[in-house]
């Protein structure tokens, strides 16, 4: 009977799950019926600690029941709220070119949204959906989750503090602030406090999401207990733990640095020396991290990545590292060990950690002794590595530095690195139809890369460099004239959307020719100079 029962919740999960639209309507007999289970199968709360309560992780065939059960209401809140996943968060600004906007994220963006330099606009929709959940999400809260959240069986706590890894911002801020406090509450010290791993990790995974929500970065005192929450699981000797609680530090450290961001706007109350004492800890945890398993690794870079980002309190985060003042030494070559070690997800965040690096503007690039090594392993990964995915992200990285000065002498090697590749493109192999997109992708990537440098070298006087620009004129204005060709045709296309971006495509083709126009020019090929000018003219 159980058995059949236990098939039966199954089946409604997985009707949730696939019928997302229809959760809202069915919700008071999802409810009722979920409730029915935990109430039958609950024993009383127990006032014994967590520690004591840690329980069989295997669970008996009841336990499997009130288990399923939860993940009904799991699924069911999650299909109401407007959830759409918790893949690693990316706040991907620096592939937002007129070339690279066109196609789709590699990576899925979590429920738990990217922050912006905007607010996003609230459409009617998720005003609706947030309306809806907040009352559901207030019922599960004050109905079925007392009989669940101190249960004696690990799996049932494990499943009930899952349910908070599912709620959505819009929701999670709808929410009166005494249920926000419990959500929060319950996860750090079932992340703290549980001695059952499988809880643990569950508790990492709800901080992890809900770091994210923009409104938490503004509190120091909610961020404080999510950054000593995922540390302290870091040091788990499950390896199962450890990925959920460095997956949950390098979102937390996304959230610091927009917390050091909002306190210089006067949005956080978190004062410098509180600032330092968190990013200390933090970078140090994740550092070591960098020498665990390739999916701690990742997780690792990515936090690494984060905090690299901004400026720092230079003064007291340099008391913090009274030991090691090479905290940003330390962080790079961390980067570029993972890069030799790693597997191809850590290789690929080892990219975006660099483009977040080179995205802070109190960096000096280069002043810095490992700068040149950083662009050569980007160059290497973006001519040798066999995965799409981590050449794209390479070439976006080495389109970042804003000024010829941040490439330093570096700069000779990025142009005729990224002309190299992007010249021999079509003799790439491709192996599965699936890689074809991914293939398109790296060429509007290398594309944006591409014009970007070429922008900048009127500026260099290094005369290698333009002897290079003037052996591969011609190339240069054969791979002109089709993006002005391309360009055109999209043009003559109706639809509104297109005008915008076109306009940016144009603005970065015609800096592009005017540099190489001036290259020439400076050089005395007049000849070459001129052809580049019916480009520009062709344009107008």
């Amino acid at each position: 009977m159980l058995c059949f029962i236990l098939s039966l919740l199954q089946a409604l999960r997985a009707v949730s799950h696939h019928y997302p639209n229809i959760m809202l309507v069915c919700w008071e007999k999802v409810s009722t019926i979920v409730y029915g289970f935990l109430r039958v199968a609950s024993p009383e709360v127990p006032t014994r600690p967590w520690r004591d309560l840690v329980g069989n992780t295997v669970g008996s065939m009841e336990e499997k029941v009130t288990t399923a059960a939860i993940k009904v209401l799991d699924e069911c809140l999650r299909a109401i709220s407007g959830f759409k996943g918790t893949e690693d968060l990316l706040d991907d600004k620096s592939l937002d070119y007129a070339f690279t906007s066109e196609y789709p994220r590699i990576k899925k963006i979590s429920s738990a949204p990217s922050y912006g330099s905007e607010s996003p606009t609230v459409t009617k929709d998720e005003s609706e959906i947030s309306h809806s959940g907040s009352k559901q999400w207030c019922e599960a809260m004050e109905k079925h989750m007392p009989l669940i959240i101190w249960h004696t069986s690990a799996m049932v706590r494990a499943a009930s503090v899952t349910c908070f890894a599912g709620i959505t911002s819009s929701v999670f801020f709808s929410v009166p602030k005494e249920k926000q406090d419990f959500i929060i509450t319950s996860s750090i010290n079932a992340a703290l406090n549980d001695e059952a791993p499988s809880v643990r990790s569950a508790a990492c995974r709800a901080i992890g999401v809900i770091t994210c929500f923009p409104q938490i970065s503004e509190s120091a005192e909610i961020l404080h207990k999510f950054v000593h929450a995922a540390e302290i699981n870091t040091h788990d000797q499950l390896v199962s733990v450890r990925i959920t609680a460095s997956w949950a530090l390098a979102n937390v450290c996304d959230s610091l640095r927009h917390c050091i961001n909002g306190f210089t706007s006067g949005r956080c109350s978190i004062d410098s020396k509180e600032s330092s004492q968190l990013i200390a800890l933090s970078t140090e945890s994740a550092l070591r991290l960098t020498k665990d398993g390739d999916k701690v690794k990742a997780n690792a870079v990515r936090a690494l990545g984060n905090l690299s980002r901004k400026q720092l309190p230079s003064n007291s985060f340099q008391s913090a590292f009274v030991e090691d003042t090479c905290w940003l030494e330390r962080i790079v070559q961390a980067f570029l060990s993972c890069v030799t070690t790693g597997n191809v997800k850590v290789q690929w965040n080892v990219c975006h950690a660099l483009s977040n690096l080179f995205l802070n503007e109190t960096l000096k690039l280069q002043d810095m002794d490992w700068a040149p090594s950083v662009f050569s392993i980007l160059l290497l990964l973006l001519r040798d590595s066999s995965n799409f995915k981590i050449r794209i992200q390479a070439a976006a990285a080495l389109a970042v530095p804003a000024t010829i000065l941040d490439y330093g002498r570096s700069f000779s090697d990025v142009i005729q690195g990224v002309e190299h590749i992007l010249e021999h493109l079509s003799s790439d192999q491709i192996s599965t139809p699936s890689s074809f997109k991914y293939r398109i992708a790296l060429e509007k990537q290398l594309t944006s890369t591409m014009l970007h440098v070429l922008s900048l070298a009127s500026r260099t006087d290094h005369q290698p460099t333009r002897d290079f620009l003037v052996k591969k004129a011609s190339f240069l204005e054969e791979w002109l004239k089709m993006l002005c060709s391309l360009l055109e045709e999209t043009s003559s296309q109706p639809e509104a959307d297109n005008n915008s971006t076109n306009s940016q495509k144009k603005e970065v083709i015609s800096k592009a020719i005017r540099s190489l126009t001036d290259v020439y020019e400076g050089g005395n090929h007049h000849a070459i100079a001129r052809r580049f000018d019916k480009l520009t003219n062709s344009m107008q």
